[in-house]
């Protein structure tokens, strides 16, 4: 599968040795020399995955890299030379998907690479499954208190209640949800 790739790597005898060692597997390759414009260039490239290769990064250096590679919207490998507790844990805290100690070894990048879209595929999944239980939760919520709000109003069962916001949703082509937000609210402006 042919990557859109950039790099960000400030050394050109570094970043030309990187591109030589893709080159063969076909991928479309960027090498981005500094990073003041990282972030509006990331966009504008709009990449598969970003290499980093920063030989000895302060901590705020890896956060901004790290952060204006958007790492939330594409797999991104850091490759330090070297790093303690500290910069490991903010790196993954910012989303990094692949954290390499002991720098940037051409022979290792498909592997790496690899590793970092697997793992970034895998937290996209996980943060969409959050998200639509965190959505089906709060629909529940909704639901249980319109059911609550009609069983008081009407002195109805708790399933005449569910049957009764069904069957609005049904006859108004909406979902139960929305029915039972929309009675919510009313019930909110009412007392």
């Amino acid at each position: 599968m042919k990557l859109r790739i950039v790099i960000v790597e400030p050394d050109p005898a570094r970043a030309r040795l990187v591109i030589e060692s893709l080159a063969p597997l076909g991928h479309d390759i960027t090498a981005i020399a500094e990073s003041a414009a990282l972030a509006r260039r990331v966009r504008e490239i709009a990449p598969d995955i970003v290499l980093i290769d920063m030989a000895d990064p302060s901590r705020d250096v890896l956060e901004e890299m790290a952060l204006a590679s958007d790492p939330l919207e594409r797999p991104v490998a850091f490759f330090v030379d070297r790093t303690d507790r500290d910069m490991t844990r903010q790196a993954i805290e910012a989303g990094v998907s692949a954290y390499v100690v002991a720098g940037l070894q051409p022979e290792r990048l498909a592997g790496v690479m690899d590793a970092a879209i697997a793992r970034f595929q895998m937290f996209r999944r996980m943060r969409s499954e959050l998200e639509t239980t965190r959505r089906a939760l709060e629909e529940r919520k909704v639901i249980d208190r319109a059911k609550g709000i009609l069983m008081k109003a009407r002195g109805i069962s708790e399933d005449d209640a569910y049957a009764l916001l069904r069957k609005t949703a049904m006859d108004q082509g909406r979902k139960v949800a929305e029915v039972a937000s929309a009675l919510v609210t009313a019930a909110g402006l009412l007392s």
